[in-house]
């Protein structure tokens, strides 16, 4: 990972509001889906963090509604129907209905080996989380987002989908899906008024991340418009623009947040 990571934190002033919106976060335990789960606090948001990693959720939730912020946690297991509608219901019931939908929970797994190395329990395992889970999540809160005159989805895919990272075909496919599910899900759901959008972050500085080999991180560094590394603010800012009033009539797009590593 990078040594220099002096970069200031966003200014929550500097951000849409979203005062008054109730947010559903999955994955929003740790990494990038607290950092979602934070800036939507800050900017005014009611918001759920939904994870299968239930000390860190709670945690995070507890911390935030000590602060003031209107943050509560349920359990969640992607891989369970019956575990999402439930999430889904709870979430709901702790906020009144579901403004919006952040699909940021997922696994990587495959990570570091070729395509012939790939058993089909890992394939499973990774389609299981990042692709189902995300048809699953989206479904189980459908009824709500249609209820709200605020619908929005963001699916958080990634960039590797957009150049082919070697050594990780099983994630890299999964967010290849996500994008392709974002598409025909915001025609779907046009009519009722939702819009369905995607980022693609690049490789952020993130516990997840941790596993990822030096070299792969001077890779990205080195291919950037913008040289330094990715931390999980400069995603923050996109999501929270695509979740509020000014990305009203954005919907089926896929925005590639990578310093310019990508060029969509």
């Amino acid at each position: 990972m990078s040594d220099n990571l002096d970069i200031a934190p966003l200014d929550p002033k500097s951000l849409p509001t979203l005062a008054g919106r109730k947010i559903l976060i999955t994955g929003g335990a740790r990494g990038l889906g607290a950092a979602f789960v934070r800036a939507a606090a800050a900017v005014g948001a009611q918001v759920v963090i939904a994870d299968i990693l239930e000390d860190a959720g709670r945690a995070l939730a507890a911390e935030l509604a000590a602060a003031g912020a209107p943050v509560a946690f349920v359990a969640v297991d992607l891989r369970d129907a019956e575990s999402v509608e439930r999430a889904a219901q709870a979430a709901a019931a702790q906020m009144g209905g579901i403004d919006a939908l952040v699909n940021n929970g997922a696994i990587t797994n495959s990570g570091g080996k070729t395509a012939d190395q790939l058993t089909i329990e890992t394939w499973d395992a990774v389609m299981d989380v990042n692709v189902r889970g995300t048809w699953l999540m989206t479904m189980a809160a459908l009824p709500f987002l249609r209820a709200s005159s605020n619908g929005r989805v963001v699916n958080i895919a990634s960039d590797t989908a957009l150049w082919g990272a070697p050594r990780l075909l099983a994630y890299t496919a999964s967010k290849g899906a996500v994008i392709a599910m974002t598409r025909t899900l915001a025609r779907e759901f046009g009519d009722a008024g939702i819009t369905v959008n995607a980022i693609a972050p690049g490789l952020v500085e993130v516990e997840a991340t941790a596993y990822v080999p030096a070299e792969r991180h001077r890779y990205y560094l080195e291919g950037r418009a913008l040289p330094r590394a990715q931390v999980p603010d400069d995603v923050t800012g996109p999501v929270l623009f695509l979740l509020s009033d000014a990305a009203r009539f954005v919907t089926g797009q896929v925005l590639p947040v990578n310093g310019g590593f990508v060029m969509y």
